[in-house]
């Protein structure tokens, strides 16, 4: 297994038609080959193995790179509420409660539960050496293990199944397991996993499931399940948390260096590890998806330098952005924070530079002006003159290296940006929407986190390589932290050991544990929010606590984990009830003079024309509306065809169920 873009085309060997697809009542899968020896070798068992890779960025995972941004890992942080859609009537599904019953599909998926049974199965009897066969068990445990993780996410009780099944009996039709059963056969495989794979590099390519995989996926999963339980009343919270602390720490160990990136940019790590041509021996990284020219390419960049793009950061993500000095916008002290001129401009200065790989940083270009940009020297647009600030970041984000020629690895994220259209800038940003061009925005805060300089494509394809992380160690930094805190360990010590590595890295002050209180962050969640209209306990989120979860939200945001975060935390309603507003905007703005979307009456939800400034108004209120988040969709819908095809299976609170 060279390389992970190889999987699906080589998967097509002798060993048939063992395909996964959505049926709950597929048959075990067939060959031409005798189950004896189609399991004799690592070489035929490595074969049939590889199709599994493709859980890896299966459209059903949020947080898998599929090479479609807006409609993958973005998609799993729009549902958050952490993204807005810059389209009239782009409401947020969940917040207008436009998610309905679902009749198939829904993720209700076991085709790739049947091909690794199957596999595990046919080892029983395999000739290979132990030590071969623990391995591949190992490697089927942490693909049957992490697809079940999707599963009791998205359905809470399903059937757990870990054998061959008989489709001619009643085998295929039993009931749904327990949660608790689900869980724990799910840690302890993945627990027996990691102390039984091996180490087949010379076989396998170093891009392959190895240990620190199997350790990602304990170390996701026992985090998910540990909070999940804790919030939605479940029990057993502190065995999954424990787990997620050890193991975490140890992948901490294994991986002590963070990528500090080669473009001299601010927090230049971050930002290029989304926009890399190569990802191979970065440091922490993982497991990653290669992309490459003539092979598989992705869309990520082609949609983000056209107007395909559709997803924004509202202003109240924003607002979760610290200053450099490690403060909150919003707290007492922090005399950093300028932003209370509500200048976009203000707003960006001495910000968290993870928010400059997120969102466009501010500029203004215009045409016939002096100081032609040095990365574009032939094109008509040069720096406007007439304040200093209209280039403060285009110096920031490095404006001396050659953007007119892309193609060319090591150019990264540069201001101005452009599209495909050789010479075609875009002279502002922000590029509200209604101001015509590619790349606008109606909330003013543009998602660029693929967008780089050196990827070849154009207006009509797309040919974009640069290769994309699926494991890395910063979301084990981040696991421990949010453990050891609910726990009650995170110390001083845990923060150096874990988040202020992030900081550091990012160019942002060390967290100071001793120094967060119940007014650091005035603008923190406390609870009996009016966001609020579910049953379950408001609770209040501790000071700590909630900048742990800041820190995750940040450094994780455009990464697909926003809906699994709010769901397990049980605070959807507070981050997906909110009303999706933009940026201060003045009427009288000579540089921001076009706004088509209008201005929020903040008192009423609604647009406003009499209103000469405010913040600009991006969807309307879902409270407003009669709407809001609904309770039962922290657990998905079973596919009403399943239950009519297997008597056996329940429906979920308050999905549809059928007639007898």
């Amino acid at each position: 297994m060279k390389k992970l873009i190889q999987y699906t085309a080589i998967a097509v060997l002798a060993l048939g038609n063992a395909g996964c697809n959505d049926s709950f009542l597929d048959k075990a899968p067939t060959t031409t080959i005798s189950e004896v020896t189609a399991f004799d070798s690592y070489q035929t068992v490595q074969a049939y193995m590889w199709p599994c890779y493709e859980m890896l960025y299966n459209t059903t995972i949020a947080t898998s790179p599929n090479g479609h941004g807006y409609a993958s890992v973005y998609n799993g942080d729009r549902n958050a509420g952490y993204l807005s859609s810059r389209a009239e009537g782009g409401y947020n599904s969940y917040a207008f409660q436009a998610v309905g019953p679902s009749s198939s599909g829904n993720g209700w998926d076991f085709g790739y539960i049947y091909r690794i049974n199957f596999m595990l199965k046919g080892l029983e009897n395999s000739a290979m050496p132990t030590s071969e066969k623990e391995h591949w068990q190992s490697v089927g445990y942490f693909f049957h293990s992490f697809w079940y993780m999707e599963l009791i996410n998205r359905f809470g009780d399903v059937p757990w199944i870990d054998k061959v099944l008989n489709p001619d009996t009643d085998e295929p039709y039993g009931p749904r397991t327990p949660r608790d059963e689900v869980a724990d056969n799910i840690l302890t495989r993945l627990k027996w996993a990691e102390e039984h794979i091996g180490d087949f590099t010379s076989q396998d390519g170093k891009n392959a499931i190895n240990k620190a995989c199997v350790q990602m996926a304990l170390s996701r999963f026992a985090l998910r399940e540990g909070t999940w339980r804790k919030y939605h009343k479940l029990g057993d919270a502190e065995k999954y948390l424990t787990e997620c602390v050890r193991v975490s720490k140890e992948l901490i160990e294994t991986y002590p260096a963070l990528y500090t990136g080669t473009d001299g940019q601010p927090a230049a790590g971050y930002g290029e590890m989304w926009t890399s041509p190569d990802l191979a021996d970065v440091p922490g990284v993982i497991l990653y998806r290669e992309f490459k020219t003539n092979y598989l390419t992705s869309m990520f960049n082609f949609r983000e330098r056209n107007d395909q793009a559709v997803y924004q950061l509202s202003q109240d993500m924003a607002d979760m952005y610290l200053t450099k000095n490690g403060l909150p916008i919003a707290n007492a002290n922090n005399t950093q924070y300028k932003g209370g001129s509500r200048d976009i401009y203000d707003i960006f200065t001495d910000r968290d530079p993870r928010l400059y790989h997120t969102v466009t940083p501010p500029y203004s270009v215009i045409e016939g002006g002096e100081n032609k940009p040095v990365e574009n020297p032939n094109c008509k647009w040069g720096y406007n003159t007439k304040d200093s600030k209209y280039r403060k970041f285009i110096d920031i984000m490095g404006a001396d290296v050659t953007v007119a020629n892309p193609g060319t690895a090591g150019q990264m994220k540069r201001l101005p940006i452009s599209n495909w259209n050789a010479g075609n800038l875009i002279k502002k940003m922000p590029n509200l929407r209604g101001d015509n061009g590619p790349c606008n925005t109606s909330s003013g805060y543009y998602l660029w986190k693929n967008y780089n300089c050196w990827e070849l494509s154009n207006n009509n394809s797309s040919i974009c390589e640069s290769d994309k992380p699926i494991f890395k160690v910063e979301e084990a930094i981040l696991n421990y932290a949010e453990a050891a805190c609910e726990l009650g360990q995170f110390d001083q010590a845990a923060a150096d050991f874990s988040i202020n590595k992030l900081r550091k890295r990012a160019g942002v002050a060390d967290m100071t544990v001793a120094d967060i209180d119940a007014g650091f962050d005035p603008n923190r969640d406390k609870g009996n929010n009016p966001h609020w209209t579910g049953n379950m306990d408001d609770y209040e989120v501790p000071p700590l606590l909630w900048e742990i979860r800041r820190e995750r939200i940040v450094e994780l945001m455009g990464e697909g984990f926003g809906f699994y975060d709010v769901r397990r935390w049980a605070k959807a309603p507070y981050f997906i009830n909110r009303q999706e507003k933009g940026m201060w905007w003045s009427k009288n703005d000579e540089l921001y003079n076009r706004n088509t979307n209008g201005i929020l009456n903040e008192a009423t939800g609604l647009k406003d024309e009499t209103l000469t400034e405010g913040y600009i108004y991006v969807q309307p209120s879902p409270k407003v509306q009669g709407k809001g988040w609904d309770d039962k969709y922290y657990l998905y819908c079973i596919p009403t065809e399943q239950l009519l095809l297997n008597k056996q299976l329940t429906q979920n609170p308050g999905w549809p169920t059928v007639n007898e």
